[in-house]
């Protein structure tokens, strides 16, 4: 008799390491990460509360990734080469123009637009889309975390960009 570890390995492993190989570029980092991905959502199974166990899984995975990359990065953060001060000027001088309030609002405005459109999606479709166009999996490992055919997440793929094409006023015929 397997153990869910077994079971959830057999299945998640392959998907797992191809999500963080791609990502981190390191196949030990990446298996150090698949298997406390594993063991977190055992231990979540352990106490019933996990409903859609996929879902959970690659949450659980893209969380840990994050956190991974924000401790590089406060790790690297003290390595820094300082820029000569005229060009510092220009730069802060580019950016304070870029980022002004008419533009910050219009920018939350856009953004709050595309969620909102992204929730009326399904849960699948939309999960499937982020995973494909913001997490850049391709669809072969959405298939294989998602236990469905690579068919499936095309479709999915194409149903949630063509919703956003329509929402946004753009044909999808042309």
């Amino acid at each position: 008799m397997s153990t869910p570890l077994e079971g959830l390995n057999g299945r998640f492993h392959k998907p797992l390491m191809a999500f963080f190989v791609k990502r981190l570029r390191d196949r030990v980092l990446a298996q150090d990460l698949t298997q406390e991905t594993l063991v977190r959502v055992i231990a979540a199974q352990k106490g019933g509360r996990i409903e859609h166990t996929e879902r959970y899984l690659f949450r659980v995975a893209l969380n840990l990734l994050r956190d991974h990359k924000s401790r590089e990065s406060q790790r690297r953060s003290g390595l820094f080469v300082p820029i000569d001060e005229a060009v510092a000027s220009e730069l802060e001088h580019q950016l304070v123009e870029d980022l002004s309030p008419e533009r910050v609002m219009l920018s939350r405005d856009s953004l709050a637009d595309v969620i909102g459109a992204l929730e009326e999606l399904g849960e699948r479709t939309r999960d499937i889309f982020v995973l494909f166009r913001l997490e850049r999996m391709k669809h072969k490992e959405i298939a294989a975390l998602l236990g469905i055919g690579t068919s499936t997440v095309e479709k999915h793929v194409m149903k949630a960009t063509l919703h956003l094409m329509t929402r946004f006023g753009r044909d999808p015929s042309s």
